[in-house]
């Protein structure tokens, strides 16, 4: 008979892939990132993008005129990336006799743990948004209007066409289909089209998929990001260890990713926020 020992139960390698499989999936904004692999497999932690100027409109030349020719200014932007990472430990008792599935189970949860930081860093991103790109609401609960959300939008300019995705907190979320009811701007995810750009679209307001997030209940701020405003840059995919305590007949799960997170398109996204008091 086949004996079944602790190795055949944890398995780092189908762990990992599990991990790596399941990482992007379950962050909820992925979907609006580009995910930048420059740096996997090379040496050094940080990357510099470009940040070039505008080199201002057309001149309209007379004939025999001289045209005047603008300098291209670009500024540097630096990307450090770090490190998040998470951990689980199991008794020998947990993984041989546990009721469900206890080795998935932490698998599951590392997943969730390592995704929902990863979030939570791409929020942090979307709050650098710079003076051009926020719009401040004169409502106190930072709950916007109709006319809030169209006013910010005139922000993207002649680039406001296309797909927009606004990230709301629940309340806000509430406001929006209270609001949009009576005037016919809120459409339920039910009548939305097949081509939904972010996982977890609950509807559309002005012209905005919505998506909600518990994230935002503090702030209250609302953020309307055009699909790779964000890029998120992996350094290496994730990796999943094991080790054992021989003393207390314990075993550890790992695993951890190396990433950072950037505002990619500056005028790609907007935040609304309420003005300061």
């Amino acid at each position: 008979m086949a004996m079944t020992v602790l190795s055949n139960l944890i398995n780092p390698q189908v762990i990992a892939d599990f991990v790596e499989q399941k990482l992007v999936d379950n962050m909820v904004f992925a979907p609006l990132a580009t995910i930048d692999y420059t740096l996997e497999g090379k040496a050094g932690d940080t990357v510099n993008y470009p940040a070039y100027q505008y080199i201002g409109d057309a001149d309209v030349l007379g004939e025999g005129s001289t045209l005047s020719v603008a300098t291209l200014r670009a500024s540097m932007v630096s990307v450090t990336v770090h490190k998040c990472a998470k951990g689980v430990e199991l008794t020998d008792e947990a993984v041989l006799s546990g009721l469900g599935d206890p080795v998935g189970e932490a698998s599951s949860q590392i997943v969730l743990a390592l995704s929902s930081k990863i979030d939570n860093e791409m929020l942090t991103t979307l709050g650098s948004i710079g003076s051009t790109m926020t719009y401040q609401t004169s409502s106190s609960t930072v709950a916007p209007a109709d006319t809030d959300v169209i006013d910010a939008l005139e922000l993207f300019g002649e680039d406001i066409d296309g797909t927009k995705v606004a990230i709301v907190s629940p309340a806000v979320y509430t406001k929006m289909r209270k609001t949009g009811k009576d005037n016919g701007n809120w459409i339920p995810a039910s009548e939305l089209s097949a081509e939904i750009a972010i996982k977890g679209a609950v509807g559309e307001f002005q012209g905005c998929q919505v998506i909600v997030s518990n994230k935002l209940k503090t702030s209250g701020d609302v953020y309307i990001v055009k699909p790779n405003a964000l890029r998120l840059i992996l350094k290496r995919g994730v990796l999943v260890e094991t080790d054992r305590d021989i003393l207390k007949f314990t075993n550890v799960i790992t695993g951890s990713v190396h990433y950072a997170t950037y505002l990619y398109n500056a005028s790609g996204a907007i935040k609304i926020t309420k003005k300061s008091s």
